[in-house]
């Protein structure tokens, strides 16, 4: 195996000496025509040595039939059995791979589309890479992309990534099966590692391996437009040929699901379908990591990994009142009594993000700030939060030392956004305590105005200050009767 790998090396290295263009231009003449061959050959000698069994079903079809293979599912150590077969086109690999020793140099004369998980423009970058060569009328190899964009346990199909059809250009889907008694193949993020694989792999008089080459799928007009439509129906067919289901959720899912054993809360709690919710609420993978830290934080003393209304107003060290257990109804989507991972997202982007602006927020700093020092005490914090929760005996003293960064005993209004930023949950708090501050005026206007004695008073109504007016102790969300409230909470929570 050590002699067929470096035999490998020094024809690809032969192959791409003194090459230009380091990929950005393609192999011609004799470097393309040596590739294709001795790798082919090497490849399938190499697999022969191993004791792998290789059964080929269907038509592999040519550059003008289809200049894209779409592969599933996923598992990397045989991306070079379909290479081996298919002539070696190019392929879509991550950077890292091309700086491997040996094995680098020979993916490289591949000339595959680096993909880097570390540069934001990468997978524009990638798309752009793909659909370039996909149009480029031969003078690019064909591309071999699987379209779920990482190793699975071939269980089922996640979502297909969209680059291998945004070029709306026929694609040949291609199938693997591996019918042995031993899974010895499948590497993903639980299980056997890599190293335990390839020794149990060789250690077996032979491994069976099935590829099947499905006929072209030529997209329609409608999927043409399309690419995600386009991806899901070629997946569809794909996994109604390997007998199993199709899933929605993706690479980044896994990724949130490693990260939530890490912070010792239930795998399935980072399951948030987090490509669909990111397109609807327009969220960074980023952002959610983040999230989920937090999340993890309030549900830590909690069961199953998820929050209850207790945990949720330890968190906000605030007492379980009518107003919390509003609030809390409005993450809780499906009424069970707590708030699952994604419940917490997307009540989060719904209900807390839009919410906390920076008008939003030094407005509520203005509300607390009834002496106009620039500086928030105590005793003022104190009155509004009773006030907006309906609890007058409530001791804040605890937030109101987390809030206090430097202990001056004050809150500065940098410290106050600090927090607010940091603490989204609060904005719905403080809007929803202003908007019963401008219902309570505007009730109280129009007292005034239907009044004969005030009538025909010189006081206009704008002349009465939100912050000047009596707070109003309250045990809901919305008074009775203000129906244009009620229903726009109605509809976030259904949304």
């Amino acid at each position: 195996i050590a002699f067929i790998v470096l035999l490998a090396w020094l024809f690809a290295s032969i192959a791409t000496f003194r090459h230009p263009g380091k990929g950005s231009v393609p192999l011609k003449g004799w470097r393309r025509r040596m590739i294709q061959t001795t790798l082919s050959c090497l490849t399938r000698i190499l697999f022969s040595v191993m004791g792998f069994q290789v059964k080929v079903k269907g038509k592999i079809a040519s550059l003008q039939e289809a200049p894209i293979f779409v592969a599933a599912p996923h598992s990397s150590f045989f991306d070079a059995i379909i290479s081996a077969l298919t002539g070696m086109p190019s392929m879509v690999s991550r950077a890292e791979n091309l700086s491997t020793p040996v094995f680098g140099t020979i993916l490289s004369s591949l000339q595959p589309v680096s993909v880097s998980r570390q540069d934001p423009d990468s997978r524009k970058n990638t798309v752009t890479e793909i659909t370039k060569r996909a149009l480029s009328k031969g003078q690019w190899p064909q591309l071999l992309i699987f379209p779920e964009g990482t190793c699975t346990n071939r269980s089922c199909l996640i979502t297909f990534k969209q680059g291998a059809f945004v070029p709306q250009v026929p694609v040949q889907p291609v199938l693997l099966r591996y019918p042995n008694r031993l899974d010895t193949v499948t590497w993903t993020w639980q299980g056997y590692s890599l190293k335990e694989l390839c020794i149990m792999t060789v250690c077996q008089l032979f491994t069976r391996v099935e590829v099947e080459f499905l006929p072209v799928h030529v997209p329609t007009e409608e999927e043409k437009k399309d690419p995600i439509l386009f991806a899901n129906r070629v997946r569809q067919t794909m996994a109604t040929a390997l007998n199993v289901p199709v899933t929605d959720h993706t690479f980044e899912d896994c990724r949130l699901m490693i990260s939530a054993g890490q912070l010792t809360l239930p795998m399935e709690a980072g399951l948030v379908e987090f490509t669909k919710i990111s397109k609807k609420l327009n969220l960074k993978w980023n952002h959610v990591r983040e999230q989920l830290d937090t999340f993890a934080a309030i549900a830590s003393a909690s069961k199953g990994g998820r929050i209850g209304i207790e945990e949720f107003a330890e968190y906000l060290k605030l007492p379980v009142s009518d107003v919390l257990k509003e609030l809390f109804q409005l993450f809780d989507r499906n009424g069970d009594g707590t708030i699952d991972f994604r419940e917490y997202v997307i009540g989060l982007s719904i209900l807390c993000n839009p919410a906390n602006t920076e008008e939003t927020i030094r407005m509520a700093f203005k509300l607390f700030d009834k002496d106009d020092d620039g500086t928030i005490t105590e005793d003022e914090f104190a009155c509004i939060i009773q006030s907006a929760l309906g609890v007058p005996e409530l001791d804040v003293s605890v937030l109101f030392k987390e809030i206090d960064a430097d202990e001056t005993g004050k809150l500065s209004y940098d410290e106050f956004k600090d927090f607010a930023l940091k603490h989204p949950e609060y904005a719905k708090l403080f809007t929803t305590y202003l908007d019963l501050q401008r219902y309570h005026l505007d009730m109280l206007e129009e007292d005034y105005s239907e009044s004969p004695e005030v009538k025909h008073s010189p006081i206009r109504k704008s002349t009465i200050p939100v912050s000047e007016t009596t707070p109003l102790a309250r045990n809901k969300v919305c008074p009775e009767g203000c129906e244009e409230n009620n229903s726009s909470s109605s509809d976030k929570k259904d949304d």
